[in-house]
């Protein structure tokens, strides 16, 4: 029998064996067993498209270091800054001519305690540590435009830098292609100006014309435009070096990737590939798609990288059924507003368009799928937020089938059905 988490428990998949064309299972891959240590340390001893890191600094070079803020604490900062910190210091690297950079994007500054959590104890009473401010205009400097128009700003101190080394972790990015690699400097430490305009490529251009087909997961190819124009924003600061790290479904470092920050980043973004990219044969009728349980399904916002590899999975006219508990609501407030606030899709692009934000994507995409496909949404967060879309809201699964025959004429008998148990995290792929 087939089950699918949500929140702490479990529900069965009543729908007879033979309507499942596929469950999607992450893919095996062998790795060599090391600590998270001896990761970092044999991706800076086996750099991808470059030289050692004493090829690239040299006494003397300000360096800036840029990290993530403390919503990606998976990614085990303090393990591997440490290291290379370390690395940086046998260069002739003194601690006064490094400072690291948190990459906040559009988020809060950061406490303290944060910065030592990121930093570690010994780290914090080292280094400089600074956070990007996206509206902080006198902290910005203009690069210049992209040939998608958007125009370029980014963190003094990192442009005031000699080198700039960016840190991060790749995974799946429903709009990106995948996090890490640039995604450090655009929207990491770029002014909001610049999110906002490249985050628009998300949309097709013109009012009216919706999502673009060719922003998804995976999808790292000049086709994503989303993707193209952050490269191309990115490559203004010259990034000197780049350190990632890939990580498990039970969020363990697995893999380090160092070296040029284009190519060890496609490499970290093979090996998240091989892992979680699953090949299917065809489109579904019925899509039936869990977050992962707790605390993947924590709330609305996060539940996005469900829903884009449901949209990949689904056939036209189809059927999805997405389980997310959603124990603190929607997690962001322009995702929230998005559902609730507006009647309609024209108000909802327009607000979009006028002041973009990840969240407010996240709640536009919910509500523009729902148009386009019969929606389910198994969730605790009160039906009543969702009435101004053509969301369905129910509590159980065998609630969310019986509602799916409704919506499909009494019957989904000849439908065939797939299963994304771990919807966070599987890309399904066509050949």
């Amino acid at each position: 029998m087939h089950s699918m988490k949500y929140s702490s428990i479990e529900f069965e998949v009543n729908i007879p064996e033979t309507q499942i064309a596929c469950e999607l299972e992450s893919n095996v891959v062998d790795l060599p067993q090391r600590s998270v240590k001896e990761h970092i340390e044999y991706a800076l001893d086996n750099p991808i498209g470059a030289g050692d890191i004493s090829t690239v600094v040299q006494k003397g070079d300000k360096v800036a270091i840029i990290i993530s803020d403390v919503t990606r604490k998976w990614q085990a900062i303090p393990t591997y800054l440490p290291i290379l910190v370390d690395r940086l210091n046998k260069c002739g690297i003194a601690d006064e001519d490094i400072i690291v950079i948190s990459a906040c994007g559009t988020h809060r500054r950061q406490t303290d305690e944060e910065h030592k959590e990121l930093l570690g104890e010994d780290l914090f009473k080292r280094l400089k540590i600074v956070d990007h401010q996206c509206e902080d205009k006198e902290n910005l400097v203009y690069m210049g435009e992209t040939s998608r128009k958007t125009p370029v700003w980014l963190n003094r101190y990192a442009i005031e830098a000699d080198k700039i080394i960016l840190t991060g972790g790749v995974v799946y990015h429903f709009l990106a292609g995948y996090g890490g690699g640039r995604k450090s400097l655009v929207p990491g430490i770029a002014g909001k100006e610049t999110i906002n305009t490249n985050h628009c490529n998300a949309l097709n251009p013109g009012f009216g014309e919706g999502i673009n087909e060719n922003v998804y997961s995976g999808n790292l190819s000049k086709s994503n435009p989303f993707h193209d124009d952050l490269e191309e924003a990115a490559a203004m600061a010259k990034p000197a070096y780049l350190l990632n790290v890939v990580a498990n479904s039970d969020q363990q470092i697995i893999a380090a990737f160092a070296g040029d920050w284009i190519k060890a980043h496609k490499a970290a973004t093979e090996l998240v590939d091989s892992i979680d990219g699953v090949y299917v044969d065809e489109r579904a009728d019925l899509v039936i798609a869990s977050a992962g349980g707790f605390p993947k399904d924590i709330n609305l916002y996060q539940t996005s990288k469900t829903l884009s590899n449901s949209k990949i999975m689904i056939a036209d006219g189809g059927t999805m059924i997405i389980l997310s508990e959603c124990s603190e609501g929607f997690g962001n407030q322009d995702c929230e507003d998005q559902i609730v606030k507006f009647t309609n899709m024209e108000e909802r692009e327009k607000a979009l368009r006028a002041d973009f934000s990840i969240g407010g994507f996240v709640g536009y995409d919910f509500s523009d799928t729902a148009e386009r496909y019969n929606m389910i949404l198994v969730t605790e967060i009160p039906a009543e937020k969702f009435k101004n879309t053509k969301i369905h809201v129910v509590k159980t699964l065998d609630e969310a089938i019986r509602v799916a025959k409704e919506l499909n004429d009494g019957s989904i008998d000849d439908m065939k059905v797939a299963l994304l148990p771990h919807g966070a995290n599987t890309l399904p792929k066509y050949r």
